[in-house]
């Protein structure tokens, strides 16, 4: 076993290059391991990104993605070369603490195991637009989740930018970070209200050490345990980054 971990940690080529009997056999055991920790058929990966285009709306008044080429293999060029301009928080993103204020730490410092585990989807379509704490503590018995992610129906994946959605209540959102609620997520575009000037959800969150992750597609996910796979792209200096978050049934409730 030993010799096992040291070979897979060695550089691919240093490995090949030292490809005695020994260390093929080894290689064809460190494979074996690898392809028995792929998910099992009954198990998929849910994508719960929201496609990031032109046609994705983006919050009024935010930067709305568009692209371009620098370079073309149809002028004969070398390659074909894309370039990008959005706001980090059209599609899926993660809000870093400087969203929403200035000096708070910027998207580098976002912890990647937040945004990864054992998660939550409550589904809120039918709820009022104010998530209270009565409310939420009749959803779990009194004990939060370390990770939630609120299923409200009202998401950009319709193509069309929401009115209004459900948010929390700031006292909801202290009850769950109180009792161990690391990160909450939501389908809505904010886990504030569209119009609030104050992100009164966002300020509570943030202060208490929670982290936020906004526009997902949750649409015909059942609600239930999951594991969440959603680690921020590191970009340094950002008010927040985009994520690819995927979801995967709990094996004890597949």
């Amino acid at each position: 076993l030993e010799q096992l971990r040291n070979a897979s940690s060695l550089p691919y080529g240093l490995f090949a290059a030292n490809s005695t009997a020994r260390h093929t056999e080894l290689l064809k055991v460190s494979a074996i391991t690898v392809v028995s920790r792929l998910p099992a058929p009954d198990r998929p990966f849910i994508d719960i990104s929201i496609p990031v285009s032109a046609d994705t709306p983006e919050f009024p008044g935010d930067t709305p993605f568009s692209c371009g080429w620098t370079m073309k293999r149809s002028k004969n060029e070398s390659v074909n070369l894309s370039e990008i301009r959005m706001s980090p928080h059209v599609g899926t993103h993660a809000d870093a603490p400087l969203h929403i204020e200035d000096g708070w730490d910027g998207s580098e410092t976002l912890p990647v195991a937040a945004f990864m585990g054992v998660a939550y989807v409550l589904n809120a379509s039918y709820a009022s637009l104010s998530l209270s704490l009565e409310w939420m503590q009749e959803q779990f018995a009194g004990e939060a989740p370390e990770r939630l992610l609120l299923q409200t129906g009202r998401s950009v994946s319709s193509g069309k930018f929401p009115e209004e959605w459900p948010v929390l209540t700031t006292d909801a959102a202290q009850w769950l970070v109180k009792g161990g609620t690391r990160l909450v997520g939501t389908d809505a575009p904010s886990v504030d209200s569209r119009h609030s000037k104050t992100l009164e959800v966002h300020h509570e969150l943030f202060i208490r050490g929670a982290n936020i992750l906004e526009n997902l597609a949750l649409d015909g996910v059942t609600a239930g345990w999951y594991e969440l796979f959603a680690a921020p792209i590191l970009l340094v200096g950002l008010d927040g980054a985009p994520v690819r978050a995927l979801l995967r049934k709990l094996q004890e409730h597949a």
